[in-house]
């Protein structure tokens, strides 16, 4: 039974040279789990908020969106659910519970079935134990299953969501997709979800959406539209067995899972094993360094980093790994000057945050993108507000056209220069704040997050990005939940717990070492090439062993 149909539907922004969604149209079964993927800027988010007309975004609309044969508009407004990228945007209450009834308050539902729907919702997502707590109290985790609890307490029919893992680390965006699967197979919940992280999503789901530039590209089972896109720039965002299975052009059913994946191998090279190659130490001057640093918010609370000592050498790419709320971002605040240790020292080439006089580290010295990429916007457009940073960094008219269009086109964000930052998706605000850092061209980098919104093709450019920073002595540390892109462009890598950072080692010694906070590519080949972290040197290791 359709459920949803779309139709012939278009869609362009105010004051937008082109269309963000182009003649779409596909239908929606009842109790179906959709995946929607595609590149960063393709219509992903534009089309899911146009499905629920409270959120819709102002703009040209034709053609028409039917649910349960009639115009969307005339639905209830509880029955289509939606979650977004960023947990504390949806969040509108201080404590849990309130959370969970708000909306029902708002449907001015009878007290006693508002307490027995937050009664049932909290026991059935495990939220009891934190129930009395404070929002701001909550892990990222924490805070987007109660934006899930919040909206099914509302018992919609169809659930939108929007990157809801963006933002979440490894272990908790998996818990947080077999909770979603769950709500899908128990409660009959029409699921349609946009995720860039699809290496747990894809093979749950019942059928895949692939879109591109605002045309639908792909819409059939998981392993039919891998067959179909095979050779296609987006199968780099594929789980990892379908891109080991892709590179090695493999007749056969593509594999999707780390068993398929391990089967895989397991048939095609049954004697294949490479010994991991060496690894070589790193060497060079130090250009960040922690040492016995502690820290905490306030003066009686506990201590959010405890003696933590590390050093980041010139030339470095250093990722962070680790759970949310770890205190990651934290030592980033301490490491840019934003927040000051309790005890113990942080020095920036050698020097202590306070010697750097009036703002002079802060200019080509360093720089950092925080978490939440709408801190780095002031101005109306995103043209301004990079034009306004040029004058800020002592360019003049010609050096900063200059530079706005190089970084303009290497993000590829010309499409948004003349729209406001916050208008934008995600992925494409993240594109756009990357592109505000570069204009300083700093020594030193740090990112929180950086790969947060982005598509697959987009991280593979940016892991370039980086990689071309390192070889011209520039040093990079970031902090992450992509363990793929971590594998892929890092020189050494640390996992962050109980206020330290610990097991610091090249990815193929630390990846290949841990088994949950590991990449799918590890998980798949590491019997037969225990060293080999991602897809890319799977691939390369099983062609030697062939010829």
């Amino acid at each position: 039974m359709e459920l949803l149909q779309v139709e012939n539907i278009s869609f362009t922004y105010p004051k937008a040279g082109q269309k963000a969604l182009c003649d779409l149209s596909f239908t929606l079964q009842k109790g179906e789990f959709t995946l929607l993927a595609g590149e960063s800027g393709c219509g992903k988010t534009t089309l899911l908020r146009l499905l629920k007309s409270e959120i819709a975004p102002f703009g040209e609309i034709s053609g028409r969106i039917l649910y349960a044969g009639k115009p969307r508009e005339e639905s209830p407004f509880w029955k289509i659910g939606y979650v977004g990228q960023d947990p504390d945007e949806q969040l509108v209450t201080d404590q849990v519970w309130h959370e969970l009834a708000y909306a029902l308050e708002n449907r001015g539902l009878p007290q006693e079935e508002i307490r027995l729907r937050v009664g049932e919702t909290a026991s059935y997502f495990g939220i009891q134990n934190w129930y009395h707590c404070r929002t701001d109290e909550l892990s990222g985790g924490q805070k987007q299953l109660l934006n899930l609890a919040a909206v099914m307490a509302m018992q919609p029919e169809l659930l939108l969501l929007d990157e809801p893992t963006a933002q979440l680390d490894p272990i908790a965006a998996a818990e947080l997709i077999a909770t979603l699967k769950k709500l899908n197979q128990e409660l009959g919940v029409t699921v349609l979800l946009t995720e860039h992280r699809l290496e747990e999503v894809f093979p749950l789901a019942d059928t895949v959406m692939v879109m591109r530039e605002g045309r639908l590209l792909a819409h059939d089972t998981p392993r039919a539209v891998c067959k179909q896109l095979c050779g296609d720039r987006l199968f780099a965002g594929f789980p990892a067995a379908a891109r080991i299975w892709e590179g090695l052009d493999r007749p056969g059913e593509c594999p999707l899972t780390v068993r398929e994946g391990r089967r895989f191998l397991d048939e095609c090279f049954p004697a294949f094993s490479a010994a991991p190659e060496p690894v070589t130490k790193p060497e060079g001057a130090i250009s960040l360094e922690a040492r016995h640093v502690w820290f905490r918010y306030e003066k009686n609370a506990e201590d959010v980093i405890r003696d933590m000592s590390f050093t980041v050498l010139k030339g470095e790419i250093f990722s962070i790994l680790g759970g949310n709320g770890t205190g990651k971002t934290t030592t980033l605040n301490l490491l840019a000057g934003l927040e000051k240790p309790t005890a113990g020292k942080v020095l920036i080439k050698g020097q202590k945050i306070k010697e750097y006089r009036a703002g002079s580290l802060y200019r080509q010295k360093l720089a950092m993108l925080p978490q939440n990429p709408k801190l780095l916007f002031l101005c109306n457009t995103v043209r301004e507000d990079l034009e306004e940073y040029g004058v800020l960094l002592g360019l003049n008219e010609t050096e900063r056209r200059e530079q706005l269009g190089k970084v303009s086109s290497f993000f590829g964000i010309e499409a948004f220069l003349d729209r406001h930052p916050y208008d934008l998706s995600g992925g494409e605000q993240q594109k756009c704040a990357l592109a505000k850092l570069m204009l300083a061209r700093p020594e030193i980098l740090l990112l929180d997050e950086p790969t947060k919104g982005l598509d697959a093709y987009f991280k593979q450019q940016l892991a370039a990005l980086l990689k071309r920073l390192q070889s011209e002595g520039r040093t990079i540390l970031f902090v992450t939940h992509d363990v793929e892109f971590a594998a892929l462009v890092s020189t050494r890598c640390g996992l962050f717990f109980d206020g330290s950072l610990l097991a610091v080692s090249a990815p193929g010694t630390f990846f290949s070492e841990n088994r949950f906070y590991t990449t799918a590519a590890s998980r798949i080949a590491r019997e037969h090439a225990p060293g080999a972290v991602v897809c890319e040197e799977v691939v390369r290791l099983c062609r030697n062993a062939k010829t």
